[in-house]
């Protein structure tokens, strides 16, 4: 065997361990829970990563996969077309310009709609395009202001969010999906619960009162938060740096 099969085999081998150990911890967090474990989804988050990285991980079964940039996406996502079905994320910020780019990406899903702006952008070009954009709206739930997403920190800014919805819930290009969060850095996981309440609290408002999009999906929860996010509801969890280690 050479030095780079070797090597790629040793990494693919790593990162094997490393996402068994993640997803027992999501599946005991689940059952804790109550949950089937089952029913909660692991993005693994390639940011600032090569593409022979994604690669190790989806020979170890991993088909899921969230990007941070769409610059930095589609390189990969071209690069690896041939691997078989890869499920691409967008989870970070979207900027406006961006915004089409992302739309013909082909992006199983885009977590990060934090604007009506970006929301419509996103739409037409979906619709230029032949498709429909799933999507996640991104919510800013504690109210810091280095965070991105639709102000629904307190009552106010949450009623003013309900006419946005619906205009983004009737735009034909966009399948909106559910929300998406992140909460602040907190000293012990458990403090973050009562962000990850409160996005499910909203998610629940919203099924009654905007009964059009699925509202199925709750993106919430990162490396050192995941478990508190399961135990409230999250289906989706972003898990980079147990994964992959520190960002290069």
């Amino acid at each position: 065997m050479t030095g780079t099969l070797k090597a790629e085999a040793g990494l693919a081998a790593r990162l094997a361990v490393r996402l068994e150990a993640v997803r027992e911890r999501m599946a005991q967090a689940a059952r804790a829970a109550g949950r089937d474990p089952a029913t909660v989804r692991l993005v693994a988050v390639t940011k600032t990563h090569p593409a022979a990285w994604v690669a190790a991980a989806a020979q170890v079964g991993q088909t899921t996969f969230g990007e941070n940039r769409v610059e930095e996406a589609l390189p990969k996502m071209a690069v690896l077309a041939g691997l078989g079905t890869l499920h691409w994320h967008m989870i970070g910020h979207i900027q406006s310009r961006k915004a089409r780019d992302a739309a013909r990406a082909g992006f199983a899903l885009v977590h990060s709609v934090d604007s009506l702006k970006l929301a419509e952008r996103l739409s037409h070009a979906a619709v230029e395009a032949g498709r429909r954009q799933p999507a996640l709206l991104e919510c800013n739930i504690s109210g810091e202001a280095t965070k991105s997403g639709f102000a629904a920190w307190a009552p106010a800014e949450r009623d003013a969010l309900l006419p946005i919805v619906e205009r983004i819930a009737a735009l034909p290009g966009l399948e909106i999906r559910g929300l998406m969060t992140m909460a602040p850095i907190v000293a012990a996981p458990d403090d973050a619960r009562p962000y990850f309440q409160r996005l499910r609290a909203l998610r629940d408002r919203l099924m009654v009162l905007v009964p059009g999009p699925c509202w199925a999906e709750l993106s919430m929860g990162m490396t050192d938060d995941f478990e508190a996010a399961i135990a409230e509801g999250a289906t989706l969890v972003r898990v980079g740096r147990a994964i992959f280690g520190e960002r290069a």
